[in-house]
């Protein structure tokens, strides 16, 4: 058994699955649509500061509300609010899979 392989194979299960189907397809609907594209941007910016900040131990109680106010105006779009409510799917089929391959190489960092 080739680790590669198997590697390989797992990439294929997930391009295949419906998390990513669904992902690709969201990003599809507002390819063309340059205005939600730039609201897209702007929140995935903004998300990125508040968890820059956070890292750094800012205070970051402005910047969250701004982004939850920003995450409001997108939820309106119902194009936007799919593709975020995809990503998350998507996020959470890669954090079990993580997680499974976490477990399956007996990583116990909490007890080192």
């Amino acid at each position: 058994m080739s680790v590669y392989n198997k590697a390989h194979e797992l990439a294929r299960a997930i391009s295949q699955s419906r998390e990513y189907s669904e992902l690709k397809s969201a990003f599809e609907k507002i390819k063309n649509d340059e205005k939600a594209k730039q609201m897209y941007k702007d929140f995935r910016k903004k998300q990125i500061e508040v968890q820059l900040d956070e890292i750094s131990g800012k205070n970051t109680d402005e910047k969250a509300k701004q982004l939850e106010n920003l995450y409001e105006v997108l939820s309106y779009n119902d194009d936007l609010k799919n593709l975020l409510e995809s990503e998350v799917k998507f996020a959470t089929l890669a954090a079990d899979i993580q997680e499974i391959l976490s477990k399956a190489l007996d990583f116990d960092l909490e007890n080192w």
